[in-house]
């Protein structure tokens, strides 16, 4: 890969979520979403985010107004100015456009915004193609590859993906899509319940492509959930330890004193069950908590076999093969094995048709 240019990188929670961390943010990480349910929400909350890979299309019009006036000020907004870094920058623009006290952009995202607060969309992205400490993040992700293909050889009617971001800003729901020319408005919202309102701007999106077209992918940038349960289960403690004082007290018993608790009930026998509720909350949230370990170190493995270079155990694979005589073999066995699936899948579509 030439100096200067972006890799294409894996529309992956796991991916997203070591970019954001490279990137120094603390206190997101990124979930992947199968529906747009409530309850498939219900668990991530809060969702500060959301961002969409959907193919794209040439001469697609917003479903909203782009925005032109002065809310502009408001909203970080970035035109995409470089090849294969739209994922990178629909995280930039909800990262740089939440903000969420559990959530600390970090060094290299607060002065970049700092920087680039003045500039326009068009500059914006051109700061994003030249910040270094991005882009080498972005492309730690770079696949290893044994040959350089030729980009101008792509066919017209290839393929072509993209990512959004949607958000809420001041009470309104926008997209944020470095293609436009700035934010799409996507009209009033709840700050906080703001899913409602974008779920039918998805369901019309997808429903506008063909009904064999399942190529989309929905990930959301959400809370710490590590980071939740720990302050979940601290409140729970204080708690608990108010409980067990009062017990005290209403039992006669020289425990510290304590200011009342209207929530707490009066009766001891009630106070212990309360006590017991909250260490069965405790222990789920520590299970929680060992799930979420899990999986980061799940994401870190995955990721690690992402970076690693498998170029030469292949290459010595291939030599060996060759040496013995069963390369050729191999490869002609494959061939006719890739001609038998393309006959049985004419087969199938010639059956479908007549039925």
């Amino acid at each position: 890969m030439a100096a200067g240019d972006w890799c294409l990188i894996e529309s992956d929670p796991g991916v997203f979520t070591e970019l954001i961390k490279g990137f120094e943010v603390q206190g997101v990480q990124v979930e992947e979403l199968w529906s747009l349910e409530d309850s498939s929400f219900e668990n991530l909350k809060p969702v500060h985010g959301l961002i969409f890979l959907y193919k794209w299309r040439p001469g697609e019009e917003p479903q909203g107004s782009v925005v032109q006036d002065d809310r502009i000020r408001d909203i970080f907004f970035a035109k995409q100015e470089i090849k294969n870094a739209c994922a990178t920058q629909a995280i930039l623009s909800i990262l740089l456009n939440v903000s969420h006290p559990d959530i600390e952009l970090g060094t290299v995202l607060t002065e970049f915004k700092e920087f680039a607060a003045s500039f326009s969309p068009a500059d914006r992205g051109l700061c994003i193609t030249n910040a270094e400490k991005i882009r080498e993040v972005h492309n730690s992700f770079a696949r290893q590859q044994m040959f350089e293909f030729d980009e101008t050889l792509a066919k017209k009617d290839d393929d072509v993906y993209h990512f959004v971001g949607y958000l809420p800003i001041n009470g309104r729901l926008y997209e944020l899509d470095g293609l436009k020319e700035g934010p799409v408005d996507l009209g009033s919202c709840d700050q906080l319940e703001w899913i409602k309102t974008v779920r039918p701007v998805l369901e019309k999106r997808m429903s506008s492509y063909t009904a064999d077209e399942i190529h989309f992918n929905l990930l959301a940038i959400v809370g710490d959930r590590k980071k939740l349960y720990e302050k979940e289960i601290s409140s729970l403690e204080v708690r608990k330890e108010l409980a067990a004082q009062k017990i005290q007290t209403l039992l006669g018993g020289e425990g510290e004193a304590m200011e009342d608790d209207s929530e707490l009930p009066n009766d001891p026998e009630a106070l212990q069950a309360v006590i017991e509720e909250i260490e069965a909350k405790v222990f789920s949230l520590q299970g929680s908590i060992a799930q979420e370990e899990a999986k980061m170190e799940k994401y870190k493995i995955e990721n690690i076999r992402r970076r690693h270079n498998y170029l030469p155990l292949i290459m010595e694979i291939l030599k060996l093969l060759a040496k013995r005589g069963q390369l050729v073999p191999l490869c002609e066995e494959a061939k006719k094995k890739k001609e038998a699936r393309k006959e049985q899948t004419k087969k199938e579509e010639t059956t479908t048709e007549t039925s």
